[in-house]
């Protein structure tokens, strides 16, 4: 946890005190204590992560240790280069500036890639409602400080292994043969990057397995809404669920680690649905799909963002399409809802979310 500038707390019979600046801090246990010296706190190494991203306070100097998810070298307006750096924890994700580079960092900065672990110290600011780390020093990491990556990878919370067991038992009891034949294709070919492929690459489900994990809760909702809506084709629309987002794995570049660090080519020119559509167009006259079937799969991947301004060309033309939007929709929005909720103080408003808006959530007291 971030250490305050000035903390109190009583545990049993134990009064503990805590003051803290830029270079000391002091710590006080009944009365007895001592000065620790950290002015030189990027030195040294620590064998625990103690500071989240979770828990930092605006106006909060911090020194601690965040994995990049994306990093560029740039140019401002005064014409001097600056770092951009998006940084993580298991906790979440922060960005990060690193102003007027001198020259002579250059070298040793332009070897910063994503995945790399680096102890950063930095003020925390706030920039259009959105916290954001202003970087003093930064350095890379070695063995002795020894890191331990659950601290750094946000992941699903659930077993990879389980939920794609749970996606894969789903399509193999279809009664529509058709429609089985495809999703099972479809989870046999890809089943290794399914184990730690993100959603997104910083939006909902930008986590390890996020994909698995999104496709698993849309199924949950699924066959509930079918059980309402009985004029429902279930098997087409959990067949839906399933394949709506397979091609993220060929949009989206990203590591073991579940790290997403841009899109591939194909990503930027054609996008999931487009490609989703030549998927399932290729794969469907292999195995003999009516034509009709396929086409409304089609159609699915085509329309699940529902707006020409989120890349779909057409809107939901039956119910089954519909009814996927609404699960992908609901799934997405409350991830990011309850990703805001977790990062706030019971009683307050979290930082502005872009994806729901710029809207500040509120979390119950």
């Amino acid at each position: 946890m971030p250490i305050p500038a000035s903390y109190q707390k009583e545990v049993g019979i134990f009064k503990f005190s805590v003051n803290y600046t830029d270079k000391y801090v002091t710590i006080w246990v009944n009365g007895y204590g001592g000065v620790t010296d950290v002015s030189e706190g990027m030195k040294g190494t620590t064998n625990m992560k103690d500071i989240y991203i979770s828990d930092i306070r605006t106006n909060q100097e911090i020194i601690t240790y965040l994995i990049v998810k994306q990093v560029a070298v740039k140019v401002g307006s005064n014409k001097k280069a600056y770092l951009d750096l998006l940084l993580a924890d298991c906790t979440g994700e922060i960005s990060a500036k690193k102003w007027d580079i001198a020259d002579e960092e250059l070298p040793g900065l332009e070897k910063i890639k994503e995945g790399s672990v680096l102890k950063v110290k930095a003020i925390v600011t706030e920039w259009n409602g959105m916290k954001q780390l202003r970087v003093s020093r930064i350095r890379h990491t070695s063995a002795e400080d020894n890191i331990d990556m659950k601290d750094y990878i946000k992941a699903a919370p659930e077993d990879a292994a389980a939920m794609y067991e749970f996606i894969y038992n789903k399509a193999n009891n279809f009664a529509d043969q058709d429609l089985k034949a495809i999703c099972i294709r479809q989870l046999d070919v890809n089943k290794d990057r399914l184990m730690y492929y993100p959603a997104a690459q910083k939006n909902h489900h930008a986590e390890l397995a996020g994909l698995l994990y999104h496709i698993k809760r849309m199924l949950m909702m699924a066959e509930k809404a079918c059980e309402v809506y009985t004029n429902l084709d279930k098997d087409l629309v959990m067949a839906g669920v399933i394949l709506h987002d397979m091609e993220k794995l060929n949009e989206i570049v990203a590591n073991e680690l579940g790290i997403a660090s841009g899109y591939s080519f194909e990503g930027k020119m054609l996008g999931h649905l487009v490609l989703g559509v030549r998927t399932i167009d290729k794969l469907a006259e292999e195995l003999g799909m009516p034509r009709e079937k396929a086409v409304m799969l089609e159609h699915m991947m085509l329309s699940h963002h529902y707006e020409p301004e989120f890349r779909s060309p057409k809107k939901p033309l039956f119910p089954e399409a519909e009814m996927l939007h609404y699960l992908d929709m609901i799934d997405a929005k409350m991830f990011d809802m309850q990703e805001a909720v977790e990062k706030t103080e019971p009683g307050q408003f979290s930082d502005k979310v872009w994806t729901l808006d710029n809207r500040t959530i509120y979390r119950k007291a």
